[in-house]
C-alpha cells in the first residue's frame, strides 16, 4: 500500500489526466512535441517540514507540488490561458482528492516564453499546488 504522500500524488496525477484534454506526465522530461491541446508534467515537489501534534501522532504537511504547463502554436496566450484555467477547474471540482487530501490549492502560474530554433515557440509557466494532509508517519502508508 503507498504512503500518503504517493496516494495523493498518483491522484492528483489522475484527476489531471482524466479531467483536461492535455497530456499530463508524472516527473518525466519535456518530450520533443508537445501536444495540440497542451502538455502537463506533474513534479513531485517538497513536502518540506511538517508540523507535528502528539497524542495521537500526526505530522501535518503542506507540501508543495509543482505542475509545468506547456502550449505550443499560433495562439500561444489563448492556449496558455485556456490550460491553466482547465487545471484550476479540475482542482477545484475536489479539492480532497477524493477524501485522501485535506485541502489542494494552486497558486498563480509563472509564465515564460520559451524560443524554439526552427519551431513554434513555446509557453511554460510552472504551476506551483499546496497539498494540506496530514499522516500517522511520514514514512509508512496510512492505517
Amino acid at each position: 500500500m503507498p504512503t500518503s504522500r504517493e496516494a495523493i500524488l498518483a491522484a492528483l496525477h489522475a484527476r489531471l489526466s482524466a479531467q483536461l484534454p492535455a497530456t499530463a506526465l508524472r516527473g518525466e522530461v519535456l518530450p520533443e512535441r508537445v501536444p495540440a491541446a497542451g502538455l502537463l508534467i506533474l513534479r513531485d515537489g517538497e513536502p518540506g517540514e511538517p508540523e507535528v501534534t502528539l497524542s495521537p501522532l500526526a505530522y501535518h504537511y503542506q507540501h508543495r507540488a509543482e505542475i509545468e504547463a506547456v502550449v505550443q502554436g499560433a495562439d500561444l496566450d489563448a492556449a496558455f490561458d485556456t490550460l491553466t484555467a482547465s487545471v484550476g477547474t479540475a482542482l477545484a471540482a475536489d479539492r480532497t482528492l477524493g477524501g485522501l487530501c485535506d485541502w489542494v490549492e494552486a497558486e498563480a502560474p509563472r509564465p515564460v516564453d520559451l524560443p524554439v530554433e526552427g519551431a513554434a515557440s513555446l509557453k511554460a509557466a510552472v504551476i506551483p499546488v499546496v497539498l494540506h494532509y496530514s499522516t500517522a508517519d511520514p514514512l509508512a502508508s496510512p492505517t
